[in-house]
């Protein structure tokens, strides 16, 4: 058989020539859309609102509210992350509220598996901190270790960073001496109390180291505790007996609290010795 192939027409051609162009086009601007648009999140920064000037984001940052930065919400200026500036870091104390919550948000100061354990109110049913800005913006606030007589500020220093005593029970005793670098821990004469101690050392007492020394494992290392270590109640603790006090007071024995919020830098009593934490 005799066959007979015939060439395409040239519209034909110019037709699947179109139609090639056509898909390139549509497969390059395609590929052009996926690559450049992006779908990164923008920060949206949590802030303190406690303060007048001055806010902290949950970064660390410092600024006032003209410097937020209007669409995220943290600090344009990022400089001086984590500032502890007018903060005694021996007592993890500050003067102001902003610089405690920078300050305390430094990992290399707070634990923070340590501070999610922390319970929010006192009541065994209250929660706790969902994150690390939680605990710092509500520990830094005045609380209870904070005041004395609940109507009086301990010092200047009263936004504190610290965990609460109770959380401080149970951690060892190589843990308990690191938290009390810089601290000079002294016994008192009898019937003095810790300021007066601390006074006459030059030093000034640090009301928020007493959670770690309320422990009968710290005191046996100061003191004799001849008469056993004994749970009490008084803002003089922890101290110990003397041995001239009457029977029915132990003498000789070392007393902790199971309140350490009744605790106080000016309490007293006749006839004990206090364990002073000094600064």
């Amino acid at each position: 058989m005799d066959f007979k192939f015939k060439l395409a027409s040239p519209s034909l051609n110019l037709n699947l020539t179109y139609l090639q162009l056509l898909i390139f086009l549509f497969a390059s601007s395609t590929f052009a859309i996926r690559k450049d648009i992006s779908f990164l999140e923008t920060q949206i920064c949590r802030t303190t609102v406690q303060g007048r000037y001055l806010i902290t984001d949950h970064t660390g940052y410092v600024c006032d509210a003209l410097s937020l930065d209007p669409k995220s919400h943290c600090c344009r200026l990022k400089k001086d992350q984590y500032s502890c500036q007018g903060c005694n870091l021996v007592s993890q104390c500050c003067n102001s509220y902003e610089y405690c919550v920078s300050c305390c948000l430094n990992p290399q100061r707070t634990q923070t598996d340590q501070a999610l354990r922390v319970k929010i109110a006192k009541p065994i049913t209250s929660g706790t901190y969902s994150t690390l800005f939680d605990y710092c913006s509500g520990r830094c606030r005045h609380n209870s270790e904070s005041v004395v007589h609940e109507n009086a500020y301990l010092s200047d220093f009263h936004h504190c960073f610290a965990p609460p005593s109770n959380v401080s029970v149970g951690i060892t005793d190589s843990q308990i001496e690191i938290q009390l670098i810089g601290i000079n821990v002294i016994v008192g004469k009898q019937g003095e109390s810790c300021d007066s101690v601390c006074k006459t050392a030059g030093q000034s007492c640090v009301g928020s180291k007493f959670a770690l020394i309320n422990q009968c494992e710290i005191m046996q290392k100061y003191m004799k505790c001849r008469g056993s270590c004994l749970s009490s109640i008084g803002a003089d603790q922890p101290a110990e007996v003397v041995d001239d006090a009457p029977r029915d007071l132990n003498p000789g024995a070392c007393l902790y609290t199971r309140r350490p919020s009744l605790l106080s830098c000016d309490g007293s009593h006749q006839y004990t010795r206090r364990l002073c934490p000094c600064a």
